[in-house]
């Protein structure tokens, strides 16, 4: 019978997290306006009848926020995206907001969005 090999421990980090997407990068962190995490994203699908449709207002690309105004009651709500979405996005463009998991949909694309406001 061969012997299994020693067990070796994993290496500790030293280190603490930064988020990637502020050196352009990859978002390494899930917290709300940074990646979208997979969980995330399923739930959304699951719960199709919480997306809002909306207008974007304003977009500020040097701090990250977008300004949308809600169709239904033209409530305008102020996000952040440390990830890339206000670039992605001009004034007028339409977006889908889904508050509950904090998930802006930029057509195809989704990204986790911080509500300011």
């Amino acid at each position: 019978m061969p012997t299994p090999p020693p067990r070796i421990p994993a290496a500790r980090a030293r280190q603490a997290a930064a988020c990637m997407c502020r050196t352009g990068r990859a978002c390494s962190s899930f917290a709300p306006g940074h990646a979208v995490h997979l969980i995330q994203a399923r739930l959304v699908a699951a719960t199709p009848g919480e997306w809002a449709d909306a207008i974007v207002a304003d977009v500020d690309p040097a701090s990250g926020e977008i300004w949308i105004r809600l169709w239904t009651d033209g409530t305008v709500i102020s996000l952040w995206n440390g990830a890339g979405a206000s670039d992605a996005v001009e004034p007028g463009a339409p977006v889908a907001y889904h508050a509950r998991h904090h998930v802006l949909t930029v057509g195809s694309r989704r990204f986790n969005a911080l509500r300011l406001g």
